[in-house]
Formats: C-alpha cells, sequence, structure tokens
C-alpha cells in the first residue's frame, strides 16, 4: 500500500492549478443517464472517486470513451443508449456514497432501479431516507431487499418535498430525478451549494427546466426528454482552499489559478481574521502567510457557511497558530478522527463532542501516522509540511480518492514530499 513521505520545514511558493471539481464532476457524470444522446466533458480530474463512477456507468451498460492526457482524464464521451443493466452493485457503491445517485436518473428514465445502499467515508452515518422519502412523495415504491434499495414506478408525478437537512445529495438526486417526470416539482430546504448549482446548469443545457439552483428552493418543470451536453465542470473549490492553508502554514505565497472566490467566502473571510493576506483577482487568489497566524472560532455550516471539507485543514493552521481556538463540527459527528494524528505529531487539541479545543504550538513534530477519510488524510499532509523532522502518511488511498497528483503539485511549489509506493 502507498504511503506519503513528507519533510517539513519548506516554504512554498508559485502557482497551482486547480483540478476539476469532484464533487461537482459525480452528479455530472451520472446525469448522462438520463438521455440516449452523447454528453461530453471537460476538466473532468484523474480520480479514484471518478473511475469508480465511470466503472459503475459501464457496469450498466453505458458506453464511456475517454482520452487520458497528461493533466487527467481530457475529454470525456459518455452514452447512454443502451442501458442493459438496472443495478448499481453493493462491491461499487460501498466505496463511495456518490453512486447512490444512480437512482433517480435511472428511476426517472426506466421506471426502476436496484441500488445497493452506499458506503464512502467513516465520517457518518450520513442516511439516504431523505432521497428515499422524496422519490416515495413522487411516486415510487420502495422496499429495502437484502441491503438493496429497489425501486419502481410506473409513473413519477411532480411533488411538493420538504428536506428536513440541506442535503447536496438528497437535492442532486430528486432533482435529476424530477426532469423527467410529468408536472412541477418542488425541493425546499434545498442545498445551496456551488455543485447543486452546477448540476442545475448542466441539466438545463441538457433541457431541463430547473429555477432557483443556489437557493433553499428548486422548482423543476418535467420535460419529455433531455437531449445531449458539452460541459467543463467547475474548479474544485476544496483542493483550492487546501493550497491556501499549505500557503498560510508554510509562510508561503501561492497564487491559486481557477479558484472561485465566490465559492469560498466563508473560508476566505476566516483566512483573513487569522491574519492571512489575499488577493483576489480574476481567475485567479494570491495567498500570503506573512508570519505566525492567530487562533480563530470556526464552525462547520450548510454553503455558504464554511465548509465541512476544510475543517480537517483549518484544524492543522489553528494548531500552529497564536492562541486558542474552537473548531466546532455542526454536519458529521464523526469528523475529528484526523485530531488524534494531530495529537501523535504533537497538537494541543482536546474534544468535547463536536468541539475541539486547540492551543497553538510554535510547530509540530513528524511521526508515522494514518488517514482515516479523504479531507483528514489531506490535513496530515499540511501538518507535515510544517512538521520538524519526517512524516510518513499509511493509507493514502484515501487521498487518491479526492486529490489530483497532490505531491506532484506540493513538490511543484518546493515542497519536500515523495509518494512511496507499496
Amino acid at each position: 500500500m502507498d504511503k506519503i513521505l513528507v519533510c517539513g520545514g519548506k516554504r512554498l511558493q508559485g502557482e497551482v492549478v486547480v483540478s476539476g471539481s469532484k464533487n461537482s464532476a459525480l452528479p455530472v457524470l451520472v446525469s448522462s443517464l438520463l438521455t440516449a444522446e452523447q454528453c461530453a466533458y471537460q476538466g473532468i480530474p484523474d480520480l479514484m472517486d471518478i473511475r469508480t463512477t465511470l466503472k459503475l456507468l459501464s457496469s450498466l451498460g453505458v458506453r464511456v470513451e475517454r482520452e487520458q492526457d497528461s493533466r487527467g482524464l481530457g475529454d470525456l464521451t459518455i452514452r447512454a443508449d443502451h442501458v442493459t443493466k438496472l443495478e448499481a452493485s453493493y462491491d461499487l457503491v460501498k466505496t463511495m456514497r456518490a453512486s447512490f445517485l444512480v437512482l433517480g436518473p435511472l428511476l426517472s428514465r426506466f421506471g426502476e432501479a436496484r441500488v445497493s445502499t452506499p458506503g464512502g467515508c467513516a465520517i457518518g452515518t450520513r442516511p439516504v431516507n431523505l432521497h428515499l422519502k422524496g422519490l416515495t412523495e413522487m411516486g415510487a415504491n420502495i422496499d429495502l431487499v437484502h441491503g438493496y434499495v429497489v425501486a419502481k414506478a410506473t409513473k413519477l408525478h411532480g411533488a411538493k418535498i420538504y428536506l428536513d437537512l440541506p442535503s447536496v445529495g438528497a437535492t442532486e438526486n430528486l432533482m435529476m430525478a424530477a426532469t423527467l417526470v410529468k408536472g412541477m416539482t418542488v425541493i425546499e430546504n434545498a442545498a445551496k451549494e456551488p455543485e447543486v448549482e452546477e448540476l442545475a446548469t448542466v441539466l438545463n443545457k441538457m433541457g431541463a427546466q430547473i429555477h432557483g439552483a443556489g437557493s433553499d428552493v428548486v422548482k423543476i418543470e418535467g420535460v419529455d426528454a433531455l437531449h445531449g451536453v458539452r460541459h467543463r465542470v467547475i474548479p474544485d473549490r476544496i483542493e483550492a482552499g487546501t493550497f491556501m492553508v499549505a500557503a498560510a502554514l508554510t509562510h508561503g505565497d501561492i497564487v491559486v489559478r481557477g479558484a472561485r472566490a465566490d465559492h469560498l467566502e466563508a473560508f476566505l473571510l476566516k483566512l483573513k481574521e487569522a491574519g492571512v493576506t489575499i488577493s483576489i483577482e480574476e481567475g485567479r487568489v494570491r495567498v500570503k502567510g506573512e508570519g505566525r497566524v492567530k487562533g480563530v472560532d470556526v464552525t462547520t455550516l450548510p454553503y455558504p457557511g464554511f465548509p465541512t471539507d476544510l475543517q480537517a485543514q483549518m484544524m492543522v493552521l489553528m494548531a500552529v497558530a497564536d492562541g486558542v481556538s474552537v473548531v466546532t463540527e455542526t454536519i458529521f459527528e464523526n469528523r475529528f478522527m484526523h485530531a488524534q494524528e494531530l495529537i501523535r505529531m504533537g497538537a494541543d487539541v482536546r474534544l468535547e463532542g463536536n468541539r475541539a479545543i486547540i492551543r497553538g504550538l510554535e510547530s509540530l513534530s513528524g511521526a508515522e501516522i494514518m488517514a482515516t477519510d479523504l479531507r483528514a488524510s489531506v490535513s496530515l499532509v499540511l501538518a507535515g509540511l510544517v512538521a520538524k523532522g519526517n512524516t510518513e502518511i499509511s493509507r493514502i488511498y484515501h487521498l487518491d480518492r479526492g486529490y489530483e497528483h497532490i505531491e506532484r503539485k506540493l513538490s511543484a511549489l518546493g515542497a519536500n514530499i515523495q509518494r512511496i509506493k507499496g
């Protein structure tokens, strides 16, 4: 099994290009199931989760063609004109919960679907009941049989759906399902993330009638059919934020090209509050870490609040900040697993339920540590950048799920980092 070895103490500087958004690409790729016409996508990152999605689509009979280049997967062409299977197996869904998104499109277009209940990172339960409740209100008959959701519908119809939580996955699944049903579907308390808005943009380019995406009320007027599309996915805001933290941690100066500042407003405000210098220009953000940052309190919230996917990275920054800070996690109940690994590196972190109280230290110490989930894995890489000595991170398959060539990009900025093949 591969490992990452980081020798800390290097100041990072230069320019890095943000890859396409994983969390946008996954539902966009799945949306190709809604049409028999060809769909072409650009900017798809070369990640394990993307490869899993393409494998899942192929298993359904979807034709997938890709032109891989040095920057990633390059152009990707998908055509779902001869879907031969309506089942997403446990072997594929267990590794990535976004696979569950095929349920809505399959049910809407073909009238039935059999999808395994999902897996993914061990950061919380994240139940799929909101997906199923919404589909039931649209007229689906749903049973849970031997770990599979079996859904059937002679004819779905529009419905008014209220989400108890603004779930991104449920909003996306129901939005896709509603595109081909008769009548108006209204999703209230919908997720407002940029990735949801991006999916709506793609669906509308395919002929859907979606209004209000990006707000808490999304309205979908069903149409008879969707057509093909050509689309480039938005840059990954979480990857962009990760490199910004790297600049602040190492007292560096990094230009993050492709970063969308409008997708990171709450995060950027917290960096500024901590004393980080930020310059926003068209198509890029420059981040300078001028001296030791000061401790700030952070509370994760649904978008447009502070992203839970940047919580672990921010905790590393607070671990070497001047003063005491409190990080409160309100989205997932088990997303502090990285804290124990940071403590192994000397960080002063005390956990109290969904709060982490962090007393900043001058530095951390290199150690052998283990990644526990996707965002935790990159936070440990960041910790290694500022730790004294060597940091060896195992179980980095989590890292490969969401960060495209992270060690190459950090090396180009001056980091002493390498992948050790297992």
